[in-house]
């Protein structure tokens, strides 16, 4: 069985916009809910020093793991996860998924 790590990064639809920010962020949490995900983060760009190796262009990121391969699938069509996308997609104006098995 191979755990699996899910980073998706979000780009807002209005950079700007503290209240999208929350709404989205507020949508990630909702995800929580499904059972096969075994932990969540959500988290923003850091303050951090400006170098050519960071990219601090997203406006929210999500770390998520599962126990497997079908447990991630499983989340992909999920009726939470469904109703997240439908109810958040027009907050972003791009997603950037980075799935890492270990």
């Amino acid at each position: 069985m191979s755990k699996l790590t899910h980073l998706a990064l979000f780009w807002l639809a209005r950079p700007d916009s503290a209240p999208d920010r929350t709404l989205l962020a507020e949508g990630l949490e909702s995800l929580r809910a499904i059972p096969q995900v075994r932990s969540l983060e959500i988290g923003f760009p850091a303050d951090t020093a400006d170098r050519d190796v960071v990219d601090a262009s997203w406006g929210v990121l999500e770390l998520m793991t599962f126990d497997s391969l079908e447990d991630e699938a499983t989340y992909q069509t999920h009726p939470i996860h469904l109703a997240f996308i439908a109810s958040c997609e027009h907050l972003w104006s791009r997603v950037v998924v980075y799935d890492m098995t270990r």
